[in-house]
């Protein structure tokens, strides 16, 4: 039965990683219910409660992520504050629409509200590449926390 609860552990942590990628899974769910399982066919002795806490709350982070980091990469390249919350929409609207919805929600997002105040083309644009480079950056955040979640565990299990 414990190997079972292992296998499954590592099946759901995999299928996790490819959906932190993939919009058609929930990654950091996947992955922290795999992490759980693994901790509970340990019996908590290695990774306890607190652990988990922590990795769960990385795993919560990283759905913001999607969100706020088009929405800032936005503003940081002084795009509106109108484009910014085009994008975290067009980013939150996307995520419904599968792989090309994520990818192109965040730019078409903050072009289509930069174009609602500034009937500038170039400059709604610029609004869209800056949101678009938010979502890539965001993403690499995104990866890193899923990896930190297993970093944690790891280390509760094995070094701790």
């Amino acid at each position: 039965m414990e190997m079972l609860l292992w296998v499954v552990a590592v099946i759901l942590v995999a299928l996790g990683i490819a959906g932190v990628l993939l919009p058609a899974l929930p990654g950091t769910v996947l992955i922290f219910a795999g992490l759980a399982l693994a901790a509970w066919a340990d019996g908590f002795t290695r990774v306890s409660a607190p652990t988990l806490v922590i990795i769960a709350v990385l795993g919560v982070s990283s759905y913001f992520v999607d969100i706020a980091a088009a929405a800032l990469g936005t503003r940081r390249f002084g795009a509106s504050p109108r484009a910014a919350i085009g994008a975290a929409l067009g980013t939150l609207c996307g995520l419904f629409l599968g792989l090309p919805g994520i990818i192109l929600g965040p730019f078409v997002g903050a072009v289509l509200a930069e174009l609602t105040l500034h009937r500038d083309i170039a400059r709604a644009g610029k609004a869209g590449v800056a949101a678009w480079i938010g979502f890539v950056v965001g993403m690499g955040v995104k990866v890193g926390l899923a990896f930190a979640m297993i970093a944690v565990f790891l280390g509760a299990m094995f070094v701790f």
